[in-house]
């Protein structure tokens, strides 16, 4: 089986993440981390003015956090450290001064979604549907919860939220402001990237770089938000309830 991996190329001033885990691209706590180190890096980047964020295959886009690690988890504190790289990943999103465009080509899921709302403009395919699976599995979306309501507004997010175990689908997302565009085809969706991704690379780092720090504004306080969300996450992970549903949810 092809291991986990996050990689990244700069081209034209373009640079794109591309992350992939065995498990429908999945985020164990490794990936977490390589994401935050490479969007930092690319951050720091000179020559990249603009960031795609992208998984691998054609399926889904993301399944979220991963069940195997999650059912290791057996303190507080372990449980704290993982919650902690979704954190850590929409912090680095967040904090970037690149536009990064997500490219959403199958179902999000759970921390997928969170993904997909801390990017700067998300689009996606028709299959790409969403879902906050969390409380399904005894826990919630703690978290991805700030990106995705700062995305689709208080009302969606807690419909998500709660109605965790049912997708809504990638127009209901558009409507909701979390897409700013579904296509037919990858084909379509790659053509408009490469289409807005060229434009981005050739317009004004200075303007861009403000234009992302005044719509982000009013999230100054996420390292503390997050991180305090984390911790809730890594407590009721431990529990025998969620352990339970967790290990049922995976034998589905």
């Amino acid at each position: 089986m092809q291991q986990s991996y996050v990689q990244y190329q700069v081209n034209n001033n373009i640079g794109t993440i591309t992350f992939y885990s065995p498990q429908h691209n999945s985020l164990p706590s490794a990936i977490l981390q390589q994401l935050t180190e490479t969007i930092v890096q690319l951050n720091n980047n000179p020559n990249c003015k603009v960031i795609v964020l992208q998984s691998e295959g054609n399926k889904t886009f993301c399944a979220g956090a991963s069940f195997d690690e999650l059912l290791q988890i057996e303190t507080k504190e372990q449980g704290l450290a993982f919650f902690s790289g979704f954190a850590n990943v929409i912090n680095a999103m967040r904090c970037c001064k690149k536009i990064i465009i997500g490219r959403i080509q199958g179902k999000a899921i759970g921390g997928g979604v969170g993904l997909a709302a801390s990017c700067d403009y998300t689009m996606a395919t028709q299959a790409a549907a969403i879902k906050l699976s969390e409380l399904a599995v005894g826990i919630g979306p703690f978290v991805v919860g700030p990106a995705v309501e700062r995305k689709i507004g208080t009302s969606a997010a807690f419909e998500l939220a709660i109605d965790a175990t049912q997708f809504r689908t990638a127009e209901w997302a558009k409507q909701k402001g979390l897409y700013a565009a579904v296509f037919e085809s990858t084909e379509k969706l790659d053509e408009a990237i490469a289409t807005l991704a060229t434009t981005l690379a050739n317009s004004s780092m200075a303007a861009m770089t403000a234009i992302k720090k005044a719509f982000w504004q009013g999230t100054e306080n996420w390292n503390e938000l997050l991180a305090e969300r984390a911790a809730i996450s890594g407590s009721l992970v431990i529990s025998n309830e969620t352990k339970t549903f967790l290990k049922a949810f995976k034998s589905k």
